[in-house]
């Protein structure tokens, strides 16, 4: 049962780890990715839909990307979107058929907005392994009476062990998309 516990709160908190991994690509270097729309919802016929799902993308050069909708008609939800999302920063431009997004050269204050942007991400991400610790130690917590206590101190352990581990694989992502950013 404590082995179960500790699995279940490992699995979790390398989750975290992935989400965090994951957000920080939509995040913008200056070059155009099509990861930095993986997570864009678009209001099309009055419900949200990734931007994904909607429209393929192709990379003419390193700083451009062709939007091409599925659908001719969510053009402008598209473009309205994009204009929206704030950690883009971006106007793109539609010529009735696709979206053409140009990202701009990132200025140093530009750079240090993203860095803020990216470690208000990496602190939800360690806010969702430590909620993971605090429901582990709740469900070792209520097994004291089936379980010796020396069981428990040692998977105690083993989870702080695991949740250090955890908090530093999001501060070392973090410390690497950082220095991407800072990178001219």
């Amino acid at each position: 049962m404590i082995s179960d516990v500790l699995a279940s709160a490992k699995e979790k908190m390398t989750q975290s780890i992935e989400v965090a991994k994951d957000d920080f690509q939509t995040v913008s270097a200056g070059r155009a990715n099509p990861a930095l729309f993986q997570r864009l919802n678009v209001e099309y016929y009055g419900s949200p839909t990734p931007l994904v799902q909607l429209a393929s993308f192709q990379q003419p050069d390193a700083r451009t990307l062709v939007i091409t909708p599925f659908d001719k008609t969510a053009l402008k939800d598209i473009e309205r979107a994009i204009v929206a999302a704030p950690h883009l920063g971006v106007s793109p431009s539609n010529d009735g058929n696709i979206v053409r997004v140009v990202m701009p050269e990132l200025t140093e204050d530009r750079r240090k907005d993203y860095v803020k942007i990216v470690k208000d991400k990496a602190e939800q991400a360690r806010v969702a392994v430590r909620n993971v610790r605090r429901q582990a130690m709740t469900d070792l917590e209520k097994l004291k009476g089936e379980v010796g206590d020396d069981e428990i101190s040692r998977a105690e352990k083993e989870l702080e062990g695991n949740t250090k581990q955890a908090i530093d694989g999001i501060d070392e992502a973090l410390k690497k998309k950082e220095s991407e950013l800072l990178e001219v």
